[in-house]
Protein backbone atom coordinates (compact mmCIF):
# COMPACT_ATOMS: atom_id res chain seq x y z
CA UNK A 1 0.00 0.00 0.00
CA UNK A 2 2.41 2.46 0.92
CA UNK A 3 4.76 1.79 -2.16
CA UNK A 4 1.03 1.98 -4.82
CA UNK A 5 0.74 5.29 -2.80
CA UNK A 6 4.28 6.69 -3.39
CA UNK A 7 3.76 5.76 -7.50
CA UNK A 8 0.62 7.45 -7.55
CA UNK A 9 0.31 11.35 -6.50
CA UNK A 10 -3.04 11.45 -7.67
CA UNK A 11 -4.07 8.70 -5.44
CA UNK A 12 -2.39 10.36 -2.56
CA UNK A 13 -4.52 13.32 -3.39
CA UNK A 14 -7.69 11.55 -3.37
CA UNK A 15 -7.39 9.80 -0.17
CA UNK A 16 -6.13 13.14 1.39
CA UNK A 17 -9.26 14.92 -0.16
CA UNK A 18 -11.20 11.95 1.33
CA UNK A 19 -9.39 12.41 4.99
CA UNK A 20 -9.80 15.85 5.41
CA UNK A 21 -13.19 16.36 4.27
CA UNK A 22 -13.91 13.97 7.59
CA UNK A 23 -11.23 16.22 9.82
CA UNK A 24 -13.17 19.57 8.16
CA UNK A 25 -16.17 18.07 9.33
CA UNK A 26 -14.29 17.87 13.14
CA UNK A 27 -12.53 21.57 12.37
CA UNK A 28 -16.13 22.77 11.82
CA UNK A 29 -16.75 21.91 15.96
CA UNK A 30 -13.52 23.02 16.83
CA UNK A 31 -14.20 26.68 15.33
CA UNK A 32 -17.38 26.86 16.71
CA UNK A 33 -16.62 25.68 20.13
CA UNK A 34 -13.38 26.03 21.41
CA UNK A 35 -14.14 30.14 21.68
CA UNK A 36 -16.76 29.43 24.02
CA UNK A 37 -14.74 27.13 25.79
CA UNK A 38 -12.17 29.77 26.78
CA UNK A 39 -14.68 32.29 27.38
CA UNK A 40 -16.37 30.02 29.60
CA UNK A 41 -12.53 28.85 31.54
CA UNK A 42 -12.01 33.45 31.52
CA UNK A 43 -15.40 33.71 33.17
CA UNK A 44 -14.53 30.97 36.03
CA UNK A 45 -11.10 32.50 36.45
CA UNK A 46 -12.91 35.83 36.79
CA UNK A 47 -14.98 33.99 39.47
CA UNK A 48 -12.62 32.50 41.76
CA UNK A 49 -10.37 36.20 41.84
CA UNK A 50 -14.12 37.56 43.14
CA UNK A 51 -13.83 35.33 45.79
CA UNK A 52 -18.21 35.47 45.48
CA UNK A 53 -19.97 33.70 48.82
CA UNK A 54 -23.25 32.99 46.68
CA UNK A 55 -22.83 29.84 45.07
CA UNK A 56 -22.98 29.18 41.09
CA UNK A 57 -24.35 26.50 40.00
CA UNK A 58 -22.19 23.83 38.27
CA UNK A 59 -22.49 24.13 34.15
CA UNK A 60 -23.37 21.17 32.19
CA UNK A 61 -20.14 19.83 29.97
CA UNK A 62 -19.01 21.20 27.43
CA UNK A 63 -16.20 20.10 25.39
CA UNK A 64 -15.22 19.37 21.96
CA UNK A 65 -17.06 16.25 22.44
CA UNK A 66 -19.78 17.17 24.78
CA UNK A 67 -22.34 17.65 24.28
CA UNK A 68 -23.16 15.65 20.90
CA UNK A 69 -23.92 18.39 17.71
CA UNK A 70 -27.37 19.35 17.55
CA UNK A 71 -29.58 22.61 15.38
CA UNK A 72 -28.63 25.85 17.31
CA UNK A 73 -32.70 26.52 16.26
CA UNK A 74 -34.32 24.10 17.39
CA UNK A 75 -31.72 21.78 19.64
CA UNK A 76 -32.65 17.99 17.89
CA UNK A 77 -29.45 16.25 18.12
CA UNK A 78 -27.44 15.60 14.80
CA UNK A 79 -27.69 12.27 13.66
CA UNK A 80 -24.58 10.26 11.83
CA UNK A 81 -26.29 10.16 8.55
CA UNK A 82 -26.94 14.27 8.87
CA UNK A 83 -22.85 14.72 9.72
CA UNK A 84 -21.86 13.54 6.56
CA UNK A 85 -19.13 15.96 5.04
CA UNK A 86 -20.56 17.94 2.45
CA UNK A 87 -23.44 15.00 1.10
CA UNK A 88 -25.28 15.58 4.27
CA UNK A 89 -25.73 19.06 3.66
CA UNK A 90 -26.73 18.65 0.03
CA UNK A 91 -28.88 15.71 0.41
CA UNK A 92 -30.77 18.06 3.31
CA UNK A 93 -30.32 20.84 0.72
CA UNK A 94 -28.88 23.10 3.43
CA UNK A 95 -31.88 22.75 5.75
CA UNK A 96 -32.51 21.07 9.58
CA UNK A 97 -34.20 17.94 9.04
CA UNK A 98 -36.44 18.79 12.16
CA UNK A 99 -37.14 22.24 12.29
CA UNK A 100 -36.13 23.26 8.43
CA UNK A 101 -34.20 25.99 9.14
CA UNK A 102 -31.30 26.73 6.43
CA UNK A 103 -28.08 25.75 7.36
CA UNK A 104 -25.23 27.74 6.90
CA UNK A 105 -23.23 26.96 3.53
CA UNK A 106 -20.33 27.21 5.87
CA UNK A 107 -19.79 24.39 7.59
CA UNK A 108 -19.82 21.92 3.70
CA UNK A 109 -17.38 24.60 2.61
CA UNK A 110 -14.91 24.56 5.36
CA UNK A 111 -15.08 20.98 5.09
CA UNK A 112 -14.57 21.63 1.16
CA UNK A 113 -11.52 23.99 1.65
CA UNK A 114 -9.57 21.79 3.90
CA UNK A 115 -9.73 18.65 2.07
CA UNK A 116 -9.20 20.88 -1.33
CA UNK A 117 -5.57 22.44 0.68
CA UNK A 118 -4.76 18.93 1.83
CA UNK A 119 -4.95 17.62 -1.72
CA UNK A 120 -2.69 20.36 -2.90
CA UNK A 121 0.18 19.62 -0.36
CA UNK A 122 -0.29 15.99 -1.25
CA UNK A 123 0.05 16.27 -4.59
CA UNK A 124 3.22 19.23 -3.87
CA UNK A 125 4.91 16.70 -1.64
CA UNK A 126 3.87 13.01 -2.94
CA UNK A 127 3.48 10.36 0.01
CA UNK A 128 6.91 11.67 2.24
CA UNK A 129 6.85 12.46 5.72
CA UNK A 130 7.33 16.30 4.75
CA UNK A 131 3.56 15.97 3.34
CA UNK A 132 2.08 14.34 6.96
CA UNK A 133 3.22 17.03 8.66
CA UNK A 134 2.48 19.42 6.15
CA UNK A 135 -0.70 18.33 5.97
CA UNK A 136 -1.45 18.47 9.55
CA UNK A 137 0.18 22.40 9.55
CA UNK A 138 -2.56 23.07 6.72
CA UNK A 139 -5.24 21.56 9.16
CA UNK A 140 -4.47 23.36 11.94
CA UNK A 141 -4.05 27.04 10.21
CA UNK A 142 -7.44 26.18 8.88
CA UNK A 143 -8.47 26.29 12.28
CA UNK A 144 -6.65 29.39 13.62
CA UNK A 145 -7.84 31.52 10.76
CA UNK A 146 -11.33 31.10 11.21
CA UNK A 147 -11.30 31.02 14.57
CA UNK A 148 -9.19 34.67 14.67
CA UNK A 149 -11.56 35.80 12.07
CA UNK A 150 -14.67 35.44 14.34
CA UNK A 151 -13.30 36.08 17.62
CA UNK A 152 -10.19 37.90 16.61
CA UNK A 153 -8.15 35.45 18.87
CA UNK A 154 -5.25 32.52 18.24
CA UNK A 155 -6.01 30.31 20.96
CA UNK A 156 -2.96 28.97 22.71
CA UNK A 157 -4.15 25.46 22.45
CA UNK A 158 -3.44 25.19 18.88
CA UNK A 159 -0.80 27.72 18.23
CA UNK A 160 1.63 26.65 20.89
CA UNK A 161 1.68 22.73 20.68
CA UNK A 162 2.56 24.26 16.47
CA UNK A 163 5.25 25.85 17.81
CA UNK A 164 6.73 22.90 19.67
CA UNK A 165 6.07 20.50 16.99
CA UNK A 166 7.66 22.84 14.34
CA UNK A 167 10.89 23.27 16.78
CA UNK A 168 10.88 19.22 17.31
CA UNK A 169 10.57 18.57 13.49
CA UNK A 170 13.93 20.53 13.21
CA UNK A 171 15.78 17.31 15.46
CA UNK A 172 14.97 15.36 11.97
CA UNK A 173 16.55 16.91 9.87
CA UNK A 174 19.17 15.40 7.57
CA UNK A 175 17.21 12.19 8.74
CA UNK A 176 13.84 12.55 6.55
CA UNK A 177 14.53 14.48 3.25
CA UNK A 178 12.33 17.45 2.74
CA UNK A 179 11.90 20.45 0.76
CA UNK A 180 10.54 23.40 3.35
CA UNK A 181 10.19 21.36 6.14
CA UNK A 182 12.66 19.77 8.57
CA UNK A 183 14.54 22.30 8.84
CA UNK A 184 17.99 22.48 11.09
CA UNK A 185 17.57 23.16 14.54
CA UNK A 186 19.29 26.74 14.90
CA UNK A 187 17.47 27.80 11.82
CA UNK A 188 14.36 26.96 13.35
CA UNK A 189 14.92 28.24 17.13
CA UNK A 190 16.27 30.91 15.32
CA UNK A 191 12.81 31.35 12.86
CA UNK A 192 10.85 30.91 16.02
CA UNK A 193 12.79 33.73 18.36
CA UNK A 194 12.93 36.10 15.14
CA UNK A 195 9.36 35.36 13.62
CA UNK A 196 7.98 36.15 17.83
CA UNK A 197 10.07 39.69 17.87
CA UNK A 198 9.61 41.18 14.82
CA UNK A 199 5.28 41.46 15.16
CA UNK A 200 6.01 42.32 18.22
CA UNK A 201 8.91 45.22 18.18
CA UNK A 202 6.01 46.63 16.00
CA UNK A 203 3.03 46.03 18.07
CA UNK A 204 5.44 48.38 20.65
CA UNK A 205 6.60 50.75 18.49
CA UNK A 206 2.76 51.33 16.88
CA UNK A 207 1.73 51.27 20.55
CA UNK A 208 4.04 53.88 21.88
CA UNK A 209 3.18 56.10 18.68
CA UNK A 210 -0.79 55.88 18.59
CA UNK A 211 -1.38 54.58 22.38
CA UNK A 212 -3.23 51.65 20.49
CA UNK A 213 -2.87 48.48 20.37
CA UNK A 214 -1.80 47.37 16.38
CA UNK A 215 -2.19 43.55 17.32
CA UNK A 216 -2.88 40.63 18.99
CA UNK A 217 -0.72 38.62 20.71
CA UNK A 218 -1.60 35.65 19.08
CA UNK A 219 -0.18 37.21 16.27
CA UNK A 220 3.19 36.98 17.15
CA UNK A 221 3.02 33.30 18.69
CA UNK A 222 1.52 32.03 15.14
CA UNK A 223 4.53 33.97 13.11
CA UNK A 224 6.60 31.90 16.00
CA UNK A 225 5.31 29.17 15.25
CA UNK A 226 5.36 29.36 11.13
CA UNK A 227 9.20 30.41 11.88
CA UNK A 228 9.85 26.83 13.42
CA UNK A 229 8.48 25.08 10.88
CA UNK A 230 9.38 27.14 7.75
CA UNK A 231 12.79 28.58 9.38
CA UNK A 232 13.78 32.21 9.54
CA UNK A 233 14.26 32.43 6.22
CA UNK A 234 11.16 32.55 5.02
CA UNK A 235 9.64 35.48 7.92
CA UNK A 236 10.28 37.80 5.08
CA UNK A 237 8.48 36.76 2.42
CA UNK A 238 5.80 35.50 5.17
CA UNK A 239 5.51 39.18 6.64
CA UNK A 240 5.28 40.81 2.86
CA UNK A 241 2.66 37.97 1.51
CA UNK A 242 0.38 38.47 4.43
CA UNK A 243 1.09 42.47 4.30
CA UNK A 244 -0.13 43.08 1.02
CA UNK A 245 -3.14 40.65 1.17
CA UNK A 246 -4.39 41.89 4.22
CA UNK A 247 -4.19 45.26 3.07
CA UNK A 248 -6.06 44.55 -0.08
CA UNK A 249 -8.93 42.90 1.37
CA UNK A 250 -8.52 45.73 4.14
CA UNK A 251 -9.91 47.97 1.48
CA UNK A 252 -12.03 45.89 -0.11
CA UNK A 253 -14.35 45.21 2.97
CA UNK A 254 -14.01 48.70 3.32
CA UNK A 255 -14.57 50.23 -0.40
CA UNK A 256 -17.48 47.05 -1.20
CA UNK A 257 -18.74 46.43 2.44
CA UNK A 258 -18.53 49.22 4.05
CA UNK A 259 -16.69 47.77 7.14
CA UNK A 260 -16.50 50.57 9.63
CA UNK A 261 -12.40 51.73 9.66
CA UNK A 262 -12.05 51.69 13.36
CA UNK A 263 -13.59 47.83 14.04
CA UNK A 264 -10.35 45.29 14.47
CA UNK A 265 -9.08 42.97 11.31
CA UNK A 266 -8.09 39.81 12.48
CA UNK A 267 -4.14 39.49 11.03
CA UNK A 268 -4.09 35.99 11.80
CA UNK A 269 -5.47 34.41 8.42
CA UNK A 270 -3.57 36.60 6.18
CA UNK A 271 -0.03 35.13 8.38
CA UNK A 272 -1.84 31.72 7.85
CA UNK A 273 -2.46 32.28 4.41
CA UNK A 274 1.01 33.73 3.63
CA UNK A 275 2.77 30.88 5.50
CA UNK A 276 0.88 27.88 3.78
CA UNK A 277 1.58 29.93 0.38
CA UNK A 278 5.51 30.20 1.44
CA UNK A 279 5.73 26.68 2.56
CA UNK A 280 4.60 25.39 -0.86
CA UNK A 281 5.93 27.76 -3.19
CA UNK A 282 8.17 30.10 -1.47
CA UNK A 283 11.76 29.16 -3.00
CA UNK A 284 10.51 29.99 -6.35
CA UNK A 285 8.25 32.62 -5.63
CA UNK A 286 11.17 34.58 -4.23
CA UNK A 287 13.68 33.21 -7.07
CA UNK A 288 10.59 34.48 -9.67
CA UNK A 289 11.21 37.78 -7.97
CA UNK A 290 15.25 37.99 -7.72
CA UNK A 291 15.25 36.88 -11.14
CA UNK A 292 12.29 39.43 -12.67
CA UNK A 293 12.69 42.45 -10.23
CA UNK A 294 16.95 42.62 -9.41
Amino acid sequence: MTELLAQSPAGFAVIAFLFALLIGSFLNVVIYRLPIMMFREWQEQCEELQQSDTPTLPEKPFNIIVPPSTCPSCGTRIAAWQNIPVISYLVLRGRCAGCQQKISARYPLVELLTAVLAAIVALHFGFTPEALMAIGLTFALVAISLIDYDHQLIPDSIVLPLLWVGLGMSLLNGAVPGEALFVPPETAIIGAIAGYLSLWIVYQVFKLVTGKEGMGHGDFKLLAALGAWLGWQSLHLIILLSAVVGAVFGIAMILFRGRDRQLPIPFGPYLAAAGWVTMLWGADIWNAYLHNFV
